[in-house]
């Protein structure tokens, strides 16, 4: 028997964003409605700080996604 396995690894997206950060389309699908956004910051005592801005979102075909960009190191990935 194996060890746990993780659930939901980010994966790379292709984000474009509104000036003050909000996602505007997710991989070619258009943004419908932010349901909120939240900020998590972690490990600021380390050498490898986390912070991302995160976006729950519906895409204009109804499908829910939940996105975060890593304010680190600029990237977006998408995590469902």
């Amino acid at each position: 028997m194996s060890g746990p396995r993780r659930l939901a690894l980010p994966r790379t997206a292709r984000v474009r964003a509104a000036r003050d950060g909000q996602p505007l389309a997710v991989d070619g699908q258009s943004v419908a409605h932010v349901r909120e956004s939240w900020l998590v910051e972690d490990r600021w005592w380390t050498e490898q700080p986390l912070r991302r801005r995160y976006w729950e979102l519906v895409s204009e075909s109804g499908r829910d996604l939940v996105v975060f960009h890593d304010l680190v190191d600029g990237h977006w990935f998408r995590q469902r």
